[in-house]
């Protein structure tokens, strides 16, 4: 067996072990509930008792004592608004790819699912290879989730180039309107592709809580284009017909539980970055925002972040029946 498929093997294993565990720890709360306010014909309800004894109280913090490489992070629950981790979680930081995710943001709000998308020799000029070739055209939904998925500059920069088109003098002006748009607060964009201008200066700058945000506003706004980034790789064709697979840049993906969308971003002056949206439970789903992680640690930084997750839920579900706010 090679280390990666050790690695996943092991990690797949621990996931099914942990996801049992959160289960039976929920149904031993709400079991050890019964059996200490409902025997005895009392009448006391579990809303009563909740007002009368600090259960809440007696339940650990899962995220207590959480240690993670990342500079920045934060969980918040998409259904509620509420935060549930923070940890610098409105300092500004280098988004690298995750500034990705403002390019396809603001222009799925300028090109139909069709649009076609051409490839100049400026898109190709970038960093990286997707193996695209000069005038070759897609339409907008395949090559945007072939961005999205495999971090591809060369796509980001193509689509950002189709959305300024008759619009926008540069980039920057594209990027800043979708910016106030999403209610962004403090992201700004000096490209559509997160890549460092000079070794001082990032591509694109923002926080976790808005990271948090704008993934989220992707997932409501474009959901085909940001769910296909669960797929461990992508395939699209152009309009010629000539196909063109890339994996997924997050190698993890398919032992993520739940996962609803997923992007990575890493650069000399980011670091590793990660974004990830899962399904906590039916229909609640959480983001997860680490930046300024390593480029290995961004990963397991996000999955004990997930992991703690679960465990609040499962805990603050025992005898309340929902979240506590």
């Amino acid at each position: 067996m090679s280390v990666a498929k050790g690695r996943s093997s092991g990690r797949s294993m621990f996931w099914q072990l942990f996801t049992v565990t959160v289960v039976l720890g929920g149904l031993l709360l709400l079991a050890g509930g019964f059996l200490l306010y409902g025997k005895q014909g009392t009448a006391t309800t579990v809303e009563s008792v909740a007002t009368t004894t600090p259960i809440q109280a007696e339940i650990p913090n899962a995220f207590a004592g959480m240690h993670i490489s990342g500079q920045a992070a934060i969980v918040v629950d998409l259904t509620t608004g509420q935060t549930l981790y923070a940890q610098n979680a409105d300092t500004q930081l280098p988004l690298a790819s995750l500034t990705k995710l403002l390019t396809i943001y603001a222009a799925s709000g300028m090109l139909s699912p069709s649009s076609i998308v051409t490839i100049s020799s400026t898109s190709l000029a970038q960093d990286g290879e997707s193996g695209f070739t000069e005038g070759e055209t897609f339409a907008y939904k395949d090559i945007a989730r072939l961005a999205l998925v495999a971090s591809s500059n060369d796509a980001a920069e193509a689509i950002a180039e189709a959305a300024e088109a008759g619009r926008y003098s540069s980039d920057e002006e594209l990027l800043a309107n979708a910016a106030t748009a999403a209610g962004l607060s403090k992201t700004y964009a000096h490209n559509g592709t997160g890549l460092d201008v000079s070794t001082q200066v990032s591509g694109g700058y923002g926080t976790a809580r808005d990271v948090a945000k704008l993934a989220a506003g992707l997932l409501k706004k474009a959901p085909a284009i940001a769910t296909a980034t669960t797929a461990s790789s992508i395939t699209v064709r152009s309009t010629a017909g000539v196909a063109h697979t890339l994996p997924n840049t997050n190698p993890d993906i398919a032992l993520l539980p739940g996962v609803l969308m997923s992007k990575t971003g890493y650069t000399d002056l980011a670091g590793g970055n990660l974004v990830v949206i899962f399904d906590a439970g039916i229909d609640h789903p959480v983001a997860v925002v680490v930046l300024g992680s390593t480029r290995e640690a961004r990963f397991t930084d996000v999955e004990r972040l997930m992991h703690a997750t679960l465990a609040h839920f499962a805990g603050l579900t025992g005898l309340a029946g929902k979240p506590a706010a």
